[in-house]
């Protein structure tokens, strides 16, 4: 089966563990317009925050350089070593923050979109990666062209921007031949942060952009076929810890999920630490309360610490919070049993927020 038929029959998502397996051999969706919006954005801040002080300093330092050249004298290595001490602390040491700023954006831009791990196999030496048919089909494949398209693109949308804002500018470029001399760096300073503000803007909605079709390209590569699933599955009876890791990457997405939910709770029943029941009650909405959200221990301390950030009101009953934490399910209406003790809860938060009203 050739590559193109292959590619046809993975139709099907890619599961938890498909997913799990990509990101441990290091295969993440990573924008490479992310490195160039990191350098444009470092380069801004340097120029806004860092470049006429750094430029002061070594202007200075070139000044003292050349100013007294004859005062330097060159006799043997030591004097030698005093110069270039000199030329290094009067120009090169300045550079540093500039440096930092840089590298850090750099790290930043793909630590952001991913989590940094080692992954030994991506250094590892491999024949087929000096191929010459594997780097031609990468140059000339459909995701070599997909690159070279987008890198089209990208030059001529900030060409576009920078002929813009030159234009823009040229009036104040052409009056700074009448401006004191003093003045003229400044302005160009102020040109300078200009047009790389429309660069950062113009690459930010390209990573925008891109960081939509990477990732959308990246699943698509993962999708596996119905054999692949089924395969899958067979190896997975067979692994406890894989089940055990699947198992616990549910139930923490679960968890995760019931926790966004509180904010929309209208009341939260509780017992003092154990459990606690996140529930949402609006006559207009119509139908029995609904379960947004349930948990125990730890989790029921995060349900009560979220509903009091939001003044979520937090009703403590220990009997009914440990009979109904055993009962309903999360996104499911309360069964009927738990009516009565419920209207009666919410007609007292009723009546409770209506007296509070009537003495405001």
């Amino acid at each position: 089966m050739d590559d193109s038929q292959d590619k046809e029959s993975k139709t099907a998502e890619p599961t938890e563990k498909k997913i799990h397996d990509a990101l441990e051999r290091g295969n993440v969706p990573i924008s490479r317009e992310a490195a160039v919006f990191a350098s444009v954005t470092a380069l801004l801040i340097v120029v806004a925050f860092a470049a006429r002080t750094t430029s002061g300093t070594i202007a200075r330092a070139l000044d003292l350089l050349l100013g007294n050249v004859s005062g330097w004298p060159l006799q043997n290595g030591a004097d030698a070593i005093s110069l270039w001490t000199f030329v290094a602390a009067g120009t090169l040491v300045p550079l540093l923050p500039i440096f930092s700023i840089l590298l850090v954006a750099g790290l930043l831009a793909g630590a952001l979109q991913s989590a940094p791990r080692l992954v030994l196999d991506r250094i590892q030496p491999k024949l087929e990666r000096i191929s010459p048919s594997g780097g031609w089909r990468r140059i000339f494949g459909a995701r070599g062209r997909t690159e070279l398209g987008k890198s089209l693109f990208k030059l001529g949308a900030i060409l576009v921007v920078l002929l813009v804002v030159a234009a823009s500018e040229l009036g104040t470029i052409v009056n700074a031949m009448a401006v004191e001399a003093d003045a003229v760096p400044d302005l160009v300073l102020s040109v300078t942060m200009r047009l790389l503000s429309a660069v950062a803007i113009a690459t930010l909605l390209l990573l925008a952009a891109d960081l939509v079709l990477v990732r959308l390209h990246w699943r698509r590569d993962l999708r596996m076929s119905r054999q692949e699933i089924k395969d899958e599955m067979k190896q997975l009876e067979r692994d406890p810890l894989m089940k055990a890791r699947l198992r616990s990457l549910a139930l923490d997405r679960i968890r995760r999920s019931m926790i966004a939910a509180v904010p929309r709770a209208t009341l939260v029943i509780a017992n003092p630490t154990h459990y606690a029941i996140a529930l949402r009650y609006k006559r207009e909405e119509g139908g029995a309360p609904l379960v947004l959200s349930k948990g125990k221990d730890l989790l029921a301390l995060k349900i009560r610490e979220i509903a009091e950030q939001h003044s979520i009101p937090v009703v403590e009953d220990k009997a009914l919070a440990r009979s109904m934490y055993d009962v309903v399910e999360v996104d499911r209406a309360i069964p009927p049993q738990f009516y009565k003790a419920l209207a009666e809860i919410i007609h007292f938060l009723h009546a409770k927020g209506s007296r509070k009203s009537s003495i405001l």
